[in-house]
């Protein structure tokens, strides 16, 4: 339907996911409902990218394990994560001799990679996909910004990045959450520099897709249960909030996003969560959770993700951002 949103006629379904965080983010909400709670964030790893990768190691060999499967019934990975040239999925594919489709949407990752491993059950070319990402605080931090043993002071409009990650196994039947459209997002930059301010710099990405979405979808935002964005943070929810409703769409009512829910926001807490991780974990345990119990029955999941690196800030570049977009369905 229009240029951006495909049906999904077959409607794959998620049967079964893993998650698993650290213990900052277990002690909020959602960590009653995550899988595998983190003592330390090292995860008996001597290095924090090492950890990651065995994050996303875990929950993909999970979400198999919860649907009663084993390694070789599966036909395809499709996983991400926010290192360098993703080397925390391609890592962790390494061990599983299963073929590996490896994508980048930064924070937007798991929305895309439940778009990708539909498409290919839509289309008859597989029966069973992994789509998975993850994400970890100390990495991120020196990948996008600065390194923690230098210390540097928190402004106010950052955000924490999830130490996280969540694994959706998707199949072409069974029991489970049916994913029954996805609306693919544009690259948009609004000229956002800052690179401690995610929330402001995706937030138009945000409304961009959601926007797209409800207009060639012709629904109504009372259609869902929920829309919920991923990681906007307290400062972008209310930005994306104001765009949409400046073009005439009022979400204000059931918006919520996972970065303001992966942790009991506060004032010492910044804006909440970021990284992809947060979108992942959030769906595949609280959200997931929720919908297979029945109280939540049709969402509209948009995980939003910041394109940059260190090489095009350091180079004096804005912050080119998008999301993506899947409709979930019990």
């Amino acid at each position: 339907m229009g240029n951006q949103t495909i049906y999904f006629k077959k409607q794959p379904r998620i049967v079964a996911t893993s998650t698993i965080a650290g213990p900052k983010e277990c002690e909020g909400v959602v960590g009653r409902y995550v899988e595998t709670a983190l003592a330390d964030d090292m995860f008996g790893e001597s290095t924090f990218e090492k950890a990651e990768c065995k994050m996303l190691s875990h929950v993909i060999d999970g979400a198999i394990a919860n649907a009663g499967l084993k390694r070789e019934e599966i036909d395809m990975i499709v996983s991400g994560d926010l290192l360098n040239q993703i080397i925390s999925a391609s890592f962790a594919a390494r061990d599983f001799s299963i073929p590996f489709l490896g994508v980048y949407g930064a924070c937007s990752t798991m929305a895309e990679s439940l778009a990708v491993a539909a498409a290919f059950i839509e289309g008859g070319l597989t029966r069973r996909a992994v789509a998975a990402t993850g994400s970890h605080f100390a990495s991120a931090e020196r990948q996008y910004r600065y390194p923690l043993e230098l210390g540097c002071t928190r402004p106010p409009q950052s955000q924490w990045t999830v130490t996280a990650a969540g694994a959706s196994l998707v199949c072409a039947e069974g029991e489970g959450v049916k994913i029954t459209a996805a609306t693919l997002g544009k690259v948009v930059d609004f000229g956002i520099t800052d690179v401690n301010n995610m929330g402001a710099a995706m937030a138009p990405a945000a409304a961009d897709t959601i926007l797209a979405h409800f207009r060639e979808t012709k629904e109504s935002v009372e259609d869902y249960d929920l829309i919920v964005t991923g990681d906007l943070g307290a400062l972008g929810s209310r930005i994306l909030k104001d765009l949409t409703w400046e073009k005439g769409l009022d979400i204000s009512k059931n918006h919520v996003d996972c970065g303001e829910i992966i942790y009991n926001v506060i004032e010492d807490e910044f804006q909440g969560g970021s990284g992809a991780g947060c979108s992942a974990v959030v769906l595949n345990s609280y959200l997931y959770t929720k919908m297979m119990a029945g109280s939540l029955k049709r969402i509209l999941f948009a995980a939003t993700g910041a394109l940059l690196s260190t090489v095009s800030s350091g180079q004096g570049e804005s912050i080119p951002c998008i999301t993506h977009a899947v409709v979930l369905e019990r």
